[in-house]
Formats: C-alpha cells, structure tokens, sequence
C-alpha cells in the first residue's frame, strides 16, 4: 500500500476543464468505475467536485499499466498526470473533454464492495443507506446537498454580521424547563440525583442576551426535543437562532426578507418579492384551514353554516347545532379528475383528522350530482354551489363537524392533498407568507387545560392584555410565524420585558408562584433590572435546506439523522452503559419484564 509521502494534490477533479490542457497536476479520490478496453484502460475517479478520467493506454510503463488494471470500485488512490483532450467526449460531463494522462499512479486503500452502488438519487431502501451512512454520504447528490447547506449557513453569518448581530454561543447543558416538548435529561455526577436538560431552544438565554444590552444576537443553534418524529423533525436539530431589541415586528420581518431573499438568489439563483405578504392567524385558518398554509394554489375554503344550520342533512345541522362549522373546497376545473373511487379515498383520508366523513358536489357536463341534494331543498343546494362558486367542471367537497379545529385540520389537510394529486405543487415556486397575530393560548384536552401556543415568554397584544387571565380564548400573541409552501421555515414574537406581565402569562398558564419562582425565577428577577423590549425569531435550518434542495425529509440534508424511533442506525444507539459508569451518576437501572438485555 502506498502513502502521501512527498505528494501533493494541485487540483480537485470536477475542476479540470480544456483550458487546463498540458498542465502537470495531481488529484486524488474514489475509484467511480473501472473501464478495461484490452490497450486501453479508463478510471473514472471521483471527489467532492466531480468525476475526471484517467487514462492509461499502450504508452503507459507495463507495471504501471498493470496496477492501474487492479483497482477497484471504491479503492482510494491518488494519481499524477497531463491533461489532454478526450478522443471520445462527453458533454453531459463538466470534465468530459479532458482526461489525465497518468504517470504515477498510488494506491492509498482497497474496499470491500460496498452493499450498495456509490450513485446519484439512489433507490436503496432508508435502513441500508443509514446504516451505512458514510458510504451514503459519498453520492454525489448527498454532497452537493450538504455543501449547499454549508453555502446557506456562510450567507447566514455575512448577512446577520453586516447586519449589525454578533454571533454568542449559549450552553448545552441547561436546566429543565416546561416549554413544550419533551426535555433530554443529563444526570449530573457531581450533583447526584439532579439533571441537566438539553436545550429545547436557546429561548431564555437569548432573552437574556439582551437584558445584558447585547441587542442583536444569532447563532447556528443545536436544540434537542425528546418527541414523536416525522418528516421534518429529528430529536436533534439546528436552528438558526436570533433575538433583537428595540425593533417591533415590522421591523423584525424586514431584517428576515432581506436576509431569505439574499439566501435564494446566491444558492438558487431565484428572485423571491418582498415584502412577503401578512396575514392574520385567523384569516389564515378560515381561508386555508390552516396555521401554515400553502399558497402555490387555490382551494380556498368557504364556511356554509349559516346555508346548513337548519337544513335536513343531520350531517351538516348536527354539526351547526353543537357548536361547529361546516365549510368546503372547490377543486375548480377538476371534477373530471375525480372520479368516485377517488372521491371515496378523500373520504377516507378525511377521517385520517377525525372528520366523520366527506360529502361532495359534482358540477359536469351540464349535470350536478351530490351525496346530499336529496337531503336539501333546492334553495340550499343552489346557495352552496353559489357560496362555493361552483361551475360546470367543478367539484365542490364538504366536511362538517362539531370542532371547528377538526374541520381546518380536514380540509386544510385535503386542499393539500388534491393539490398534490394533480401535480399543482411545483417545489421551484417559492410562496413566502407571515402568518401573525396567533392566539396566546390553545386548548390541551389530554392536560384539560390552556397552554402556551408558541411559548410562555410571548407577548400578547397589547389590546389584549386584560384577556390574559379572563378570556384566553380569544387572547391574541404578538407571535409570527414564516411559511413556505405550507411549510413553517421559522417562527417568533415580540417577547414579554417586565416582570409584572411575565409573572401573569404564568399565572394564566396556571402555575403558581412557588413554581413561577422555581422555574422561572432567574428570568423574572433578571427582569427587575431593566429589559429592553425585543424579539426574535428562530428558523429550522434543516427545513430550510431541505425546501431549497427538493428533498421530502429533513433526513436528507442532515449528515447523520436518527431513524423514526430516535435510534442511530450506524453507530447502534443508543445503547446500554456499564454499571460503573451508572454507579459514578447514582443511577439504577430497571429492567422492564419483557425488555431487551
């Protein structure tokens, strides 16, 4: 085996183009593939950058000839050569019009055949791909991700920098707060039977960045929540972390479009309009049914409760009668793509978010066909269709239910569906929407009681102050969030400053004030020494990277992500510790009946 002793790399090998034909360089890397036409042998080498050929033909020395003619896919090598013109181009290839004429040839390290090919847009199942993760790494789409997402988080730092914010890093190790999901506990040796947390968010240390006068800060944030995963949440993750003070939420949001419209235009090279359109929460839910919705296409929903309440369809005035809503989508111009197979798969979808069922109108052909025009007089059914804006060629769909929130999550979610089934979702079309003014609080019927919508530290809206602890319904949050097509790319508030308001959010969330004290005393008492106002606002990276690259999962465009269950295939964990380590920490383990060893 050879070494690097006395080498060195002068170029990369997707770099290489006609204009460096004569040049003596050296690259090293991967062997892509092995070509071996008798007195002529081709190596197609790969790196970070690219691919580029090397060529050995009836003018290389035989024992040099005859190396070359024993490596294999995936050997590591480093080679020296001329650059020529390939006789046979590829045009497909950025290197296709040169080759390196080697002279010396290395062999650095052999490989087992890998479990799977080493090539773009692989179709090896997740399990394989993550338990071999290294190797993943190697195809060239995974690393032009991931470079991208160096590129994005570079942007990020130049911008927030000019920008006027310093970059101030705040502990991992932490202590436990109730800010929504789960905490990640770290015992503590010295401290026997107490913990540390892992940070769910740098929130509180941000907010008190600024009571330290430090008035714009950022960080590329590492945060860990211990809860269910899906598509786009992992247990660890990154955000990009900011808080500002003396701004309001204008201004706030001015600062982010500069900074997104600058992010796309030098990755992407896209031109996204600001200002980004604003919108009230409760504009949002009634047109889209939905906190985050996606505004790449129509179907907006339209609420006939008052057509319904008193109708003959029990369906639609039972709903109306408890206290619910019944609204629609129009799917215009596609009824035809709907057939009634498909309409009853809707239905099912539907009861997927606790909708009971679907009814639906069908404008074709000159004809209307319904699932509920015999239960309705002829005045109902033409308002509906006439609410809906129904034509010929439409389809008009319909949930009703007795929660409100079931009939947006339902419809919301079915908007979206269609939308996806008719290939309306184009990832190219980059929608920017702040969604504002979200209630302070929402009801929790697992904890029978009103919690925090975005967190605890949030400030309500200064008409609604008095609401905090009479009429939390319909209390409003200074809060915002930043959608993408349907995707929320970060979310913030303008943040409470005193300690008098503080200490009532809390009280509204029910704690009292020994809990206030215990939990939350160093925020509240650093407040009794001057607090500017601020706010801030926190994207998820890897939601960011993952709209800009096309991937469906923010596994993609993380280098080594957990599977569904928290686990980390490569690397087995986590797994089980010694007993002198547990013992070092006080602990005791309990072994469930059952359980594995």
């Amino acid at each position: 085996m050879d070494n690097l002793q006395n080498f060195r790399r002068t170029d990369y090998c997707g770099t290489l183009r006609q204009e460096d034909i004569g040049r003596t360089i050296s690259v090293c890397g991967w062997v892509q593939r092995r070509r071996d036409l008798g007195g002529l042998l081709f190596i197609d080498l790969r790196d970070r950058t690219g691919l580029l050929q090397l060529a050995f033909d009836d003018s290389t020395p035989r024992p040099l000839f005859e190396k070359a003619e024993g490596l294999r896919g995936e050997y590591v090598i480093a080679a020296t050569g001329t650059v020529r013109e390939r006789e046979s181009k590829n045009p497909d290839l950025p290197t296709g019009f040169v080759e390196i004429q080697v002279t010396e040839l290395r062999l650095l390290a052999k490989a087992e055949t890998p479990p799977f090919e080493i090539v773009e847009n692989s179709d090896v199942k997740d399990a394989v791909r993550l338990k071999y993760r290294y190797l993943d790494l190697r195809r060239p789409d995974m690393q032009r991700t991931l470079a991208l997402r160096h590129k994005i988080v570079k942007i990020c730092r130049d911008y927030f920098d000019e920008q006027g914010f310093l970059e101030i890093e705040t502990p991992i190790l932490t202590k436990s707060t109730p800010e929504g999901a789960r905490d990640y506990l770290v015992p503590s040796r010295v401290h026997p039977g107490k913990f540390y947390a892992l940070p769910q968010s740098p929130q509180q240390y941000k907010q008190l960045l600024m009571l330290s006068g430090f008035d714009r800060y950022f960080q590329i944030a590492r945060c860990f929540r211990d809860e269910d995963l899906r598509a786009d949440r992992q247990p660890e993750f990154t955000q990009i972390d900011l808080e500002m003070s003396f701004l309001d939420e204008e201004q706030i949001q001015t600062i982010q479009e500069g900074f997104l419209k600058r992010v796309f235009r030098e990755v992407l090279d896209v031109e996204v309009q600001t200002p980004f359109q604003r919108m009230p929460w409760r504009e949002a839910m009634d047109r889209f049914g939905s906190d985050k919705p996606d505004l790449r296409f129509g179907f907006e929903l339209k609420d006939i409760s008052d057509i319904v309440k008193h109708c003959g369809f029990g369906v639609f005035s039972g709903a109306i009668e408890a206290g619910g809503t019944v609204r629609l989508i129009n799917l215009d111009g596609h009824a035809a793509d709907f057939p009634r197979k498909k309409i009853d798969k809707l239905g099912d979808f539907v009861k997927t978010y606790q909708a009971k069922g679907l009814a639906w109108a069908r404008m074709l052909d000159g004809k209307v066909t319904s699932s509920y025009q015999k239960f309705l007089t002829d005045e109902e059914n033409a308002a509906i269709l006439e609410r809906a804006g129904a034509k010929d060629g439409d389809l008009v769909l319909i949930v009703g239910d007795a929660k409100e929130e079931v009939v947006f999550a339902a419809l919301g979610a079915l908007r979206v569906e269609c939308a996806k089934q008719l290939g309306l979702l184009d990832p190219k079309d980059f929608r920017f929407l702040w969604v504002t003014q979200f209630p302070m609080f929402e009801w929790s019927e697992e904890e029978g009681r009103y919690q925090a919508m975005h967190h605890p530290f949030t400030a309500p809206m200064a008409e609604d102050e008095d609401k905090l602890l009479t009429d939390k319904k319909n209390c409003r949050a200074r809060a915002y969030d930043i959608v993408l097509n349907g995707t929320e790319l970060g979310g913030g508030s303008i943040r409470i400053n005193t300690p008098e308001l503080q200490t009532k959010a809390f009280e509204a969330l029910g704690l009292a004030q020994e809990d206030i004290q215990e939990r939350f005393g160093h925020l509240v008492n650093a407040f009794q020494y001057g607090a500017p106002p601020h706010g801030g606002l926190a994207y998820g990276l890897d939601r960011l990277v993952m709209l800009m690259t096309g991937a469906t999962s923010i596994r993609d465009v993380i280098a080594f992500p957990k599977v569904q269950n928290a686990s980390d295939l490569m690397m087995d964990c986590p797994d089980v510790v010694d007993d002198k380590q547990l013992d070092d920490l006080s602990i005791a383990v309990t072994r469930q009946e059952g359980s594995e060893e």
